[in-house]
């Protein structure tokens, strides 16, 4: 599907002549609705703003509007939508970002009355992750939920839709109206998108297994969108995952090995991060990329410490964690941005730290292993020989202390989870040794 990048176009209403559905094009100075109904989600206004300028917009101004129930035929009564054309007019804007949901008939109202492109929070979202998307996986996920999106747009939408195709040598049947043409050609679209992302899910679930039966756990990082989950993931694997200050930076998941004492192998996946209300279009589209966080070993909840309705920001990572069917899966809390000043008073299990200045890792580290089971320390003595078996104890950072025994051998403190310990006692009964202790 031909999709209008934010911003392409500029000046007086141009049109985009989609495959499906015929929209004025965008542009990049915006005017941001805010409506408050009680038919109508409670929308944290702020964030659809970070939203616009992690699109790349530039906020012009803001309206707000008050009503008892949303209007059917603009959201807003006729007095806010005169009020709304005059500011943008004033401030030279060229659309309207609408911080809820608007129906295909709202959207075509306001944007017939506005003469500008009119936008709801769920398709802004959605052109976020078209931006972002670089694996050939995320940009069909982000077709897909593009497709799925466009469907939504079509019943009521545009009035040209009612016209009738149909004849010889034209695509349609005889009859066959515009509006049932370009939902047959959307179906078999969303088929064919569909199908090949089947086969990205089937080497994907490949690698899931090939990493069980080596024996590998993996921890996925959670949270909501610009907690530092990225900067977190370097911190810990010392990796070059871009970490930007701005929503949804992190879109396509990224894994790497990471050292924990004791713990034989262990793999951190990235994860796209979360927010209220998140599209279920995207939540569809995205199933296959969430398996990484379902699937999981362990969970580290990443929140933000500095920002503002921590308890709602949680409340709508579970609500998330619910729907993909990851809820029940073992996790720790954790709170980052422990540098900056606090916002709110964090979760009394939570374990704090700052993924920028390296502060609390080390206890984050420690944590995780116990949480992928690794035991109590324990002292073991290892012949002269068993030289190759004291150095990839150290390789696997098991080895708490070490000293000297009479008969020349090495007694270590070591730690580690079963696989390790499992892995011990083989290499030292192979070592020849009739007798070893573990004490």
């Amino acid at each position: 599907m031909e999709e209008l990048q934010l911003g392409e176009l500029e000046g007086p209403a141009p049109r985009n002549k989609s495959l499906f559905i015929d929209r004025l094009a965008a542009g990049r100075r915006v005017v941001l609705l805010h409506v408050e109904a009680l038919s109508l989600p409670i929308l944290d206004i702020a964030e659809t703003a970070e939203l616009a300028a992690s699109a790349g917009l530039t906020l012009a101004g803001q309206v707000t509007a008050r009503r008892r129930r949303e209007h059917p035929r603009w959201l807003v009564g006729s007095g806010k939508v005169d009020e709304i054309g005059q500011l943008i007019q004033a401030q030279g804007a060229d659309m309207l970002v609408v911080n809820n949901d608007l129906s295909a008939r709202q959207q075509r109202n306001l944007e017939e009355a506005l003469g500008c492109r009119v936008m709801g929070r769920s398709e802004l979202i959605i052109h976020i992750f078209a931006q972002r998307a670089r694996t050939f996986e995320g940009q069909l996920q982000v077709e897909l939920a593009q497709l799925t999106h466009a469907q939504t747009q079509l019943v009521g939408g545009w009035s040209h839709l009612e016209r009738q195709r149909g004849g010889i040598g034209l695509r349609g049947g005889a009859g066959e109206t515009q509006l049932e043409l370009d939902q047959r050609m959307l179906a078999t679209r969303i088929k064919s998108v569909q199908s090949r992302l089947a086969g990205v899910r089937k080497r994907r679930g490949q690698g899931q297994r090939q990493r069980r039966r080596s024996g590998a756990q993996t921890v996925t990082l959670v949270g909501y969108t610009n907690a530092g989950k990225s900067t977190l993931f370097n911190a810990l694997a010392t990796a070059g995952v871009a970490a930007e200050d701005k929503l949804f930076a992190t879109l396509d998941p990224t894994l790497r090995r990471i050292d924990v004492p004791g713990a034989a192998q262990v793999v951190l996946a990235d994860t796209v991060g979360f927010i209220s209300h998140l599209p279920h279009t995207l939540i569809d589209a995205f199933k296959a990329t969430l398996e990484e966080v379902s699937q999981a070993d362990l969970l580290i909840h990443v929140m933000d410490g500095a920002a503002p309705r921590l308890d709602q920001r949680i409340a709508d990572v579970e609500a998330v964690l619910e729907e993909i069917g990851a809820s029940a899966c073992a996790r720790i809390n954790v709170l980052n941005k422990c540098d900056l000043p606090q916002a709110e008073p964090a979760p009394p299990d939570a374990l704090s730290v700052s993924a920028a200045t390296g502060e609390g890792l080390d206890a984050l580290r420690s944590r995780i292993g116990s949480a992928l089971g690794v035991q109590d320390p324990i002292e073991v003595d290892l012949p002269a020989s068993a030289g190759g078996v004291r150095a990839w104890l150290y390789a696997a950072d098991a080895v708490l202390g070490e000293s000297h025994t009479s008969d020349g051998g090495m007694r270590l403190k070591v730690r580690g989870d079963e696989r390790l310990m499992a892995r011990l006692r083989r290499d030292l009964a192979a070592c020849g040794r009739r007798k070893f202790e573990v004490t």
